[in-house]
């Protein structure tokens, strides 16, 4: 419900776009984002900008060659989403920020039941393996003639 609470609470109005990482949002997800690694060159780029640039991204559906030039280039952007992908860190801070929203809501963690659809169980009762079989197999080609084996008998 939208109270003058809740309003003050998703106003974006001090950032630079809607879709900026606040520093009580940066504070979430920072502890999921794994420091440079130990010998090598330090890093230069600003991983909550990447993080940013990652939002926005997402957000607008824009393109990658439209990222505006205030972010990192999409170059340094792309290969740390990559990254994050990879060693899972994007599924970590998911899994983190859906704990949190969900205590927040005054619920468990995690949830404890499972919905199944009454639809998908009768199907599976009543096909078993040979409807599994059959939905996987090739459909059949038509025996009739047509102008691509006309073409190719005569060759």
């Amino acid at each position: 419900m939208w109270t003058a609470e809740n309003r003050s609470r998703y106003e974006r109005r001090g950032l630079r776009y809607p879709t900026d990482l606040t520093d009580e949002e940066w504070a979430l997800v920072t502890p999921h984002i794994r420091p440079a690694k130990r010998g090598g060159r330090p890093r230069t780029v600003n991983v909550r900008e990447v993080m940013n640039a990652v939002l926005y991204l997402l957000g607008t559906g824009c393109q990658w060659r439209a990222l505006p030039k205030d972010f990192p280039p999409r170059t340094t952007v792309f290969e740390y989403l990559d990254l994050w992908e990879w060693d899972r860190t994007l599924e970590r801070v998911h899994h983190a920020l859906y704990a949190a929203v969900r205590e927040q809501a005054d619920r468990e963690a995690s949830p404890t039941v499972a919905i199944i659809d009454s639809q998908s169980v009768k199907g599976a009762e009543k096909g078993g393996p040979k409807s599994i079989l059959r939905a996987m197999t090739r459909a059949r080609k038509s025996k009739a003639r047509s102008v691509t084996s006309l073409s190719i008998r005569s060759a």
